[in-house]
Order: structure tokens, then C-alpha cells, then sequence
């Protein structure tokens, strides 16, 4: 047995499995699957650009009980209502739900095993069935907290919900496993913000599985934010569901962490729901960053439409795989795949793979994919309109990823925070 799995059968050994879902016997079974399929290989098409020999190699503490201490001002600009977990620890004296709109409640998933009916938990009993899927069914063996977030029937609101997810340093390096669930029933609309940020350096890993549930004619504008250090890793998924006229519309802005992959998947399943997902890959030094969408169009007259870019500097790697499937019955789907990269050096590497699969009639469906790097004409054109070439460089580069905040309309104010936080991670990127 690998390193990393072993650490992880023995934090399994001290998880307390009280709790109120019955979950015990789906807990063992999800480790018990990943301790005989094992770590993927590179062979593994799912893990092909992303390989784990190193990672497999590491072992990880489960964190302490208590909330590390670390840098409040990292919360200086995340207003209320928002909750935060420190090193996988819920943190009651930096969170504060007190100003959530009416029909909106927000807790710890601790909380909801102890206190909770059984049938509050039970998006827990998931099975993953693919050996690939090797950090969701750990998540399922050891996830012990993360966030419930539901909106009732026709509960509505602007105002952004944060949640915030911090990596401190610690003594060793630690491992912890959240489960999410953000369920919005029909006619619900919520603004949610993800906030994966690092207060210091620290080498630890975060394993995070979330599951977004969307009611008839529902409406989520989700954010998700990773600025996490240098050396840490990261391994997220999201699993998304859509009833009939639902729209979900979200930003992934992967901007830090040493090796991040997020795999989102989307099962569009009732007809006229909408899906508009765009994200931003900034690798640079020696990280590693991959993201790998799954779009699944079930219902009739559904549409995506997915706007990717990503850029590599230094010895960098990105990959991105993007899914579309449009299964027979699917009628009148309109699915759109946008993913151009820019390689910024010599030493730096994109991997780009869509991929598209259409199994009915009466569609709309185009994918395109380019590598490349910064047009020399605009270049010189900018230069000779007096800008340095840094000042020209940059000037492009902010153009060219600035075009996903497009999920989210000209003068929001979380477009706007947004943008700050591109363009601080663009001038970091610049004088790498």
C-alpha cells in the first residue's frame, strides 16, 4: 500500500463515526474500494496529465481538533454571512450567519450529523463506483464536516454567501476531507462565493467534494476562488444537478496551490436548465493545475455554454479536459466549448482535450481548443503606442482572461472583486 493511503487507513481508524445518517457501514465499504483499486496510474486516461507518483508517497496527519490560529486579515474583505473552516476545522469565532436572508440556513455538516435527521446527511451515502474516482471515495470514507447550505422554496437573495476555506501552518502536513451540500429548491435564487486562500505557507492537502442540487426554475451564481499556497494541494469536485429551468450559472478562478485538479460535473436534467460555467488557469513556477469538466445533457432544450482560458509561465503544467455528452432524447441542446491557452516560456506545458459526444438530433454543438502565445503584432502595436513590453504584455494577458467574468454582469459588485483578485494574481504571474 502506498504511503498516502496508508495514512489514510489510519486516520480512518481513529474517525468517530457517530452520527446520525447510518453511515458506518458506507463509510468502510468507500475505503475498503480504495485500498484494492489503489492510487490511479498515468495510464489511467482520467489521471493522464496529472500523474500521483509523488504525491502517492506522502503521508498526511488528520488535522487537530482544534481551529489552527492564523491571519484574520484575510477576512478583511469577506463580509458577512459567511463561514470559515481552518485547516478543515470549523471556526465558530470567525463565522457569522447571523444576516442570512429569510429561508436560508447555513451550518457545519458536524453539526447536522449530531443534531440533524438522518435524511439531512443522507447526500453522504453517494456511492462512487469508477476506481478513478480515488479522492471522492476517500471523501466518502472520511469526510467528518464541511457545509449545508439550503434555500427553501422561492427564498431569494443577492447577497453573497461565503464560505471560506483557510490552509494555515501547522506542525506536520495534515489532510482533511469536506463534504458540501448547496441545495436551492424551486424558484430559489442565492449568490454563493468559495474562498480557498492560505494564511502562510504550508504543504497540506485538501480533499473536497461538493454537491449542488438546483429546484425547478432556480437560480445559483457561484463563485469559487483557489489562491491557496505554493505547496499546497488540492483535490475538488463538484457534482451539480438541474431540474426543469434551472440556471447555474460560475466562475472557477484557479489561481495558487502547488498541484490543484477540480473535476466539474453537471447533469442538466430537466429541460429549458441552463448551465454557464467559465474559469481561468494561471500556472507559473513549477505548479501543477488541472480541471476536467463533465457536461451531461439529459432533458430537452438544455444549453451550456463554457468559456475556459488558461496560461502556463515557467515550468508550469495546466491541463483541461472538457466533456460534453448529449445523451438520445436530448433535443434541441445548444452546447458551447470555448478553451485558448497562452504558453508565457519555453519550459511551460498545456494540455488541452475537449471533447464532444451527441447521441441525439435537432442539436447545436461546437467545441474549440487552441495553444498558443501573445500575438507578436499586437505586441508591437502596443509598443509602439509608447507601453513597455511588460506594461504590453500585461495589458494582453488581463484582455484575454478578463473575457470569463462574463458569467456575471458588467457592474456587479462581485464581478468587480473578481477582477481585483484576477489582476493581483495576473501582476504575481507577470513578475514571476
Amino acid at each position: 500500500m502506498s504511503a498516502l493511503l496508508d495514512s489514510f487507513a489510519t486516520a480512518f481508524q481513529s474517525l468517530d463515526l457517530r452520527d446520525a445518517a447510518g453511515l458506518r457501514d458506507t463509510r468502510r465499504a468507500a475505503l475498503d474500494d480504495a485500498l484494492r483499486d489503489g492510487i490511479p496510474h498515468a495510464r489511467v486516461e482520467a489521471w493522464k496529465y496529472t500523474p500521483l507518483r509523488a504525491l502517492e508517497r506522502r503521508a498526511f496527519a488528520a488535522p487537530s481538533q482544534a481551529v489552527a490560529t492564523f491571519d484574520v486579515a484575510l477576512l478583511t474583505e469577506i463580509p458577512a454571512p459567511r463561514i470559515v473552516f481552518v485547516n478543515g476545522r470549523f471556526d465558530a469565532s470567525h463565522s457569522d450567519v447571523s444576516s442570512l436572508p429569510t429561508g436560508v440556513t447555513l451550518q457545519p455538516l458536524s453539526q447536522v450529523l449530531i443534531e440533524g435527521e438522518p435524511r439531512d446527511a443522507s447526500f453522504l451515502a453517494r456511492r462512487f463506483d469508477r476506481s478513478d474516482e480515488i479522492f471522492a471515495r476517500i471523501n466518502a470514507a472520511l469526510a467528518d464536516d464541511g457545509i449545508v447550505l439550503r434555500a427553501d422554496a422561492g427564498a431569494r437573495s443577492s447577497q453573497p454567501v461565503h464560505l471560506v476555506f483557510v490552509g494555515a501552518p501547522a506542525g506536520t502536513d495534515q489532510a482533511w476531507h469536506l463534504r458540501h451540500l448547496i441545495e436551492l429548491r424551486d424558484d430559489a435564487s442565492l449568490v454563493v462565493v468559495e474562498h480557498h486562500l492560505a494564511s502562510g505557507a504550508h504543504t497540506h492537502l485538501a480533499n473536497q467534494l461538493t454537491h449542488v442540487h438546483l429546484g425547478a426554475n432556480a437560480t445559483l451564481r457561484h463563485a469559487r476562488v483557489q489562491d491557496d499556497a505554493t505547496g499546497a494541494t488540492l483535490m475538488a469536485r463538484t457534482d451539480a444537478v438541474l431540474a426543469k429551468d434551472a440556471n447555474y450559472r460560475r466562475i472557477d478562478l484557479e489561481l495558487g496551490a502547488g498541484l490543484s485538479r477540480h473535476e466539474l460535473n453537471a447533469a442538466l436534467h430537466g429541460s429549458n436548465a441552463r448551465l454557464h460555467a467559465n474559469g481561468v488557469l494561471l500556472a507559473s513556477g513549477k505548479r501543477h493545475l488541472d480541471t476536467r469538466l463533465g457536461i451531461d445533457h439529459v432533458g430537452r432544450d438544455t444549453s451550456c455554454e463554457l468559456t475556459w482560458r488558461g496560461m502556463a509561465a515557467g515550468r508550469s503544467k495546466a491541463a483541461f479536459h472538457g466533456g460534453i455528452l448529449i445523451r438520445e432524447g436530448a433535443d434541441g441542446t445548444n452546447a458551447q466549448l470555448s478553451n485558448k491557452n497562452l504558453l508565457l516560456s519555453e519550459g511551460a506545458e498545456i494540455d488541452t482535450q475537449p471533447v464532444l459526444e451527441i447521441h441525439a438530433d435537432e442539436v447545436q454543438a461546437a467545441h474549440g481548443a487552441t495553444v498558443g502565445q501573445l500575438d507578436p503584432t499586437a505586441l508591437f502595436y502596443l509598443r509602439s503606442r509608447g507601453l513597455s513590453s511588460d506594461q504590453a504584455r500585461a495589458l494582453l494577458t488581463a484582455a484575454f482572461c478578463r473575457e470569463t467574468l462574463s458569467v456575471f454582469e458588467p457592474g456587479d459588485p462581485l464581478r468587480r472583486a473578481l477582477e481585483a483578485r484576477l489582476d493581483a494574481a495576473l501582476e504575481r504571474l507577470g513578475a514571476a
